[in-house]
Formats: structure tokens, sequence, C-alpha cells
């Protein structure tokens, strides 16, 4: 029985692609659809969903019963968030329990919450004078950022470091580690 994924992504996708890449040598893994909440986001032009269902979709549909619905008719056994910036609803999140993951750039509970994404997180972090910093991937509840933890990896942070620099490790760690574990999460 094949193991369904839905992607949700807002911007370049890399993370999405990596992804797609991982499971195309995957016997039994699919991703059957690609869902973003911008029409111009880059990961739409990416060769990995050329053959994908794409649906993109504005703030009033994605509050509505009829996404959802759309969502289910999909079937997916795992919904991915891969660079997704909108804080989920609650109906969405109450149809799919444990069955959305998200992937946060910083070790949470640090450096979560509504605003703290991309660069922003880096720029905190490099401000804070951080040690270390690292990839957070979780379910998504109700909240940002406060769902149950599944996997964290750490990287070691210098002071030569810069938000650019800090930028590049944790794209290494989540191209590394989210594929994986997505597929621990479909055995």
């Amino acid at each position: 029985m094949t193991q369904r994924i839905v992607l949700f992504a807002s911007g370049s996708g890399s993370n999405a692609a990596r992804i797609a890449d991982y499971f195309e040598a995957v016997e039994g893994v699919e991703i059957v659809a690609l869902f973003s909440n911008r029409k111009k986001a880059a990961v739409l032009e990416r060769p990995q969903f050329k053959e994908v269902p794409t649906v993109v979709f504005n703030k009033v549909y994605f509050n509505s019963s009829a996404f959802v619905q759309a969502l289910e008719g999909f079937q997916p056994d795992l919904i991915v968030l891969a660079g997704f910036l909108w804080k989920l609803p609650p109906l969405l999140v109450s149809k799919f329990p444990q069955k959305i993951i998200n992937i946060h750039p910083s070790l949470l509970p640090k450096y979560g919450g509504k605003g703290m994404y991309g660069m922003h997180v880096h720029q905190a972090v490099y401000k804070k004078k951080e040690t270390e910093t690292g990839i957070s991937i979780h379910y998504v509840n109700e909240h940002y950022d406060e769902g149950q933890l599944i996997f964290q990896a750490k990287t070691a942070l210098t002071t030569e470091d810069t938000p650019e620099s800090i930028a590049q490790k944790i794209h290494s760690l989540e191209h590394e580690h989210f594929p994986k574990v997505i597929a621990q999460l479909l055995r």
C-alpha cells in the first residue's frame, strides 16, 4: 500500500524539493500534492513538481471547510510543512491529528512563535551569541511551534558565524534529516 504525502510550501521550496528527490527512490511512498499560499512561489516551478497536482490558495479558502475537504480528497498519510509560513486553522489541525509535521530552524522552544522563521530566527540566534543552534521537527497543533517534538539536530556556532552562515548550517541539517524523519514516521 502506497503512503501518501502532501507538501505545503510558501517559498523557494528547497526542503520540498529535497523531500521529493529522496522519495523518488523509495518504493511505496508518493508525493500526491503540493499546496502553496503564493501563486508565484518558486517551489511551484521546481522540476520535481511538474507532474504533481498543485493547489494554490488564499486566506479565505484556507480557512474554509472546502479547503479541508479538498485536502482530504488526496487521502494524505502525512502532511509536511516544508517552509510554509501560515498558522494552520483549528479545523485543519483537528481533522488530521498527529498527521501534520513542520520543520523549524531552531532548537525549540527557543526562537519559536509568530514571526520567527527563516532569517528572523538566524538573526536572533546571532544577536544572542548562541554557541549552538539546530532544527526541530514537530507535530503541528493549534499554536505556532508548540506541537510535540519528534526530532532535533544541533550544530555548533563560532564567533565567526553570521546570520548567513547560520542559515547555511541550518539548511544542511534540514536537507540531511527532514526526509529521513518523514520516512521513519511513515513506517
